[in-house]
């Protein structure tokens, strides 16, 4: 059975098998380290993309799309500064829809008109659609343009087949404000632009399409500007999923067209050492004189599928008003239009040490999260501790006795809570309490804790997260000696959702098939893991004996479901491993789902679903909903022959074993659906059946290190056993 996608996102799928080449690129990809004396990129601490950039009076906004998470399906996020270099995240208050629950926010853009604030942004859970919403402020909260959900720019529009996403509108001198949508436009005729009704700022009107030959090598986000009477038409390029993103421009002498191609296409690109890699989907901002391009790039180490973004800004200099010079992407190098003083970390670059710190090693990478890069002011590095179990602590030495009144801890994810407690010591041995928030269940970064103490050392000890499987993980913690004015002084809305749990260390499945009586009938097999329960058959599966004597499953048309819940050890990010001795007569190109564990229906957007498989198709280890994010085998387990197979995931990196040899591996987050998911073995949640032999399976809730899984294959041959 071929594996099925999302549906409204079938497209997607197409086009990515012209975007092959760009995926493996992806694979192999050299990665160089980013700088670490960084002044300003990324703009941003966490994974922030599609970024538009405004300023409603001496604030500055940046409504993003909330990345890596179910294919950039977080919440609807905007940051705010007045001094653009400390930004303060707010989840917006944004209605969810009548029917079903908002889950894309997608590409977001914001109008000011007559004193009130529209956002527009794309959803693909109705069709691919931009929505409308208005408020009295820059955040909310909002009020639905249209009560029954009507898109203001619907799918099909301004033809049959056209998805409508990445909306941007402009403003022309004459008052008049045009939109310019459209992705995945290379298949789509190219992009789109109408005019937005300025009175109700909920309908369009005189849509066209632009022509391809008008916009050469486009993929998404179109973005309109206007330098003296040039309209620039700018727009991203190639995919976004690895280094080949770009950013290019044509220009026109009205706002439909037609545009002449920019003389020196792209203007933004991954640059020589790759330490900026795929930007693009960019907005700007105009300072007097002056141009910003902000931007998102990759994440690194790169998070597999591309899709772990940072927001960036730099420079962009016009030649002329239809000619925009080459952007040079720096990771260094200070930008602040708003021009005021900035207050003083005295934390910067200071030693700090940790419980623990990740050691990343993989293809072209040896990187370690480091304590010290929670010291460094770069949001593009950050501690982590060394597995997804707490408590975890994090100490910085700020060299002498000082006055703290204020500390700020930018942890990896801002939409979702960390819980932790700050302590601040004068000699490293005796502590006092700085806050206690390890009852906390309000997202946000910066966390903001005021006191008043002399301190010397100060110590972050985090006990739990939000969602499952997440790490203790500092962008940055910046300390300071005085009081000054929060923007804005926001604060997010608690969360109903109970801390996650730690993993039990347990072994969940194990499926012995070794004094099982061959070639008889059975309908349940007994679970020995500490889940308990039993496995029932449902079609049909055999046991069989081969000719070396060995027990195993026989699959066809059957599998194995077990009647005990998926438990939350196994939800969201959670660690796991599955390890199974497989014979497969034949290894198909689709299909040969081993186990299941997830409720693809749940969500229905990538990384909420994991199933381990053995075929050859590019999800032949691994699957999770988006070739763009799934794991093949490097080198395919030969056919009819005994292979231990194991797959696993610490919560940050998902590895494939070959008989006890690590074959591929790659960095994710995944967001997995448990809800309604059931065990299941032999098959996936809609089929895809394994139709060879299985002589054991096991599952665990944590990954086994290498030297485990290599005894775990040594001592578990089912040949050897006879």
């Amino acid at each position: 059975m071929k594996k099925k996608y999302l549906p409204f996102l079938n497209i997607v799928f197409l086009i990515a098998l012209a975007l092959v080449k760009g995926w493996q690129k992806t694979e192999a990809q050299e990665r160089a380290p980013h700088a670490v004396n960084t002044k300003l990129n990324p703009l941003l601490p966490g994974y922030f993309a599609d970024p538009t950039i405004k300023k409603f009076g001496d604030t500055y906004y940046i409504y993003s799309t909330t990345d890596n998470i179910m294919l950039a399906s977080g919440a609807p996020t905007v940051w705010y500064s007045k001094d653009f270099e400390n930004w303060y995240n707010y989840t917006m208050d944004v209605p969810s829809f009548s029917t079903i629950p908002l889950v894309n926010f997608w590409a977001p853009d914001i109008v000011e008109q007559n004193g009130r604030y529209y956002l527009y942004f794309g959803n693909c859970e109705m069709g691919c659609n931009i929505y409308g919403y208005v408020s009295d402020t820059p955040i909310g909260p909002w009020k639905k343009l249209n009560e029954n959900d009507k898109p203001v720019i619907a799918h099909n529009y301004p033809r049959p087949g056209f998805p409508s996403l990445d909306a941007q509108f402009f403003t022309d001198t004459d008052g008049k404000i045009y939109g310019y949508w459209g992705t995945w436009v290379h298949y789509n005729g190219g992009y789109a632009v109408g005019e937005l009704d300025a009175q109700s700022m909920k309908e369009m009107k005189q849509p066209k399409n632009i022509p391809l030959t008008q916009t050469p090598g486009p993929f998404e986000a179109a973005y309109m500007m206007k330098k003296g009477n040039k309209y620039i038409l700018m727009y991203s390029g190639a995919s976004c999923h690895d280094e080949t993103y770009n950013v290019r421009y044509a220009y026109a002498n009205t706002p439909y067209g037609p545009f002449t191609p920019g003389a020196n296409n792209p203007v933004l690109s991954t640059n020589a050492d790759k330490s900026v890699h795929g930007p693009g989907h960019h907005s700007v901002l105009q300072d007097g004189e002056d141009y910003y391009i902000v931007y998102h790039k990759h994440d690194y180490p790169m998070t597999r599928g591309g899709l772990s973004r940072q927001v960036c800004i730099d420079k962009m200099v016009f030649e002329n008003d239809s000619t925009i010079k080459a952007v040079e992407p720096k990771n260094t190098g200070y930008i602040n239009p708003s021009k005021q003083k900035v207050p003083v970390n005295i934390a910067l670059n200071k030693p700090a040490t940790a419980s623990s710190a990740y050691h990343l090693v993989g293809q072209n990478i040896d990187y370690t999260y480091q304590a010290t890069l929670a010291t460094d002011n770069n949001n593009a590095t950050l501690w982590k501790a060394a597995s997804n179990r707490f408590p975890q602590d994090l100490t910085i030495d700020l060299g002498e006795a000082k006055q703290v009144k204020r500390v700020f801890t930018q942890f990896e994810f801002p939409t979702f809570y960390y819980q932790y407690i700050l302590r601040y010591s004068i000699d490293g041995k005796s502590w006092k309490v700085f806050a206690n928030r390890s009852a906390n269940r309000t997202p946000g970064s910066p966390m903001i804790d005021d006191h008043d103490a002399k301190a010397r050392y100060i110590k972050l000890t985090v006990t739990g997260t939000e969602k499952q499987g997440l790490y203790a993980a500092v962008w940055n913690i910046k300390v300071y000696d005085t009081l000054f004015e929060i923007p804005l002084a926001l604060s997010n809305k608690h969360s109903v959702n109970s801390p996650a749990i730690n993993s039990k260390g347990a072994l969940l499945l194990s499926l012995d098939l070794t004094q099982v009586p061959a070639n008889k009938p059975f309908t349940t097999l007994k679970n020995s893991g500490t889940l308990g329960g039993i496995f029932k058959s449902e079609g049909t599966v055999t046991v069989q004996q081969d000719e070396h004597g060995v027990n195993s499953l026989k699959f066809g048309q059957g599998y194995l479901v077990s009647d005990q819940p998926v438990p939350q050890q196994l939800a969201w990010n959670g660690s796991y491993t599955v390890a199974t001795w497989v014979k497969n007569p034949e290894v198909d190109k689709a299909g040969e789902c081993l186990m299941s564990w997830c409720n693809r229906n749940a969500v229905r957007l990538a990384n909420s679903y994991n199933a381990m498989y053995y075929n050859s198709a590019g999800y032949g280890a691994a699957g999770h909903l988006d070739y763009h994010f799934d794991m093949k085998f490097n080198r395919l387990p030969e056919a009819n022959q005994w292979h231990h197979l194991l797959l696993t995931f610490d919560g940050m990196v998902e590895k494939i074993y070959v008989d006890g040899v690590l074959d591929n591996q790659q960095n994710m987050t995944l967001s997995s659906a448990i809800r309604q998911a059931k065990f299941i073995i032999g098959a996936s949640d809609e089929g895809e059946n394994y139709s060879g032999f299985m002589a054991s399976l096991k599952m665990y809730d944590y990954a086994l290190g290498a030297a485990e899984i290599k005894k775990q294959w040594q001592q578990s041959n089912p040949l050897k056993r006879k």
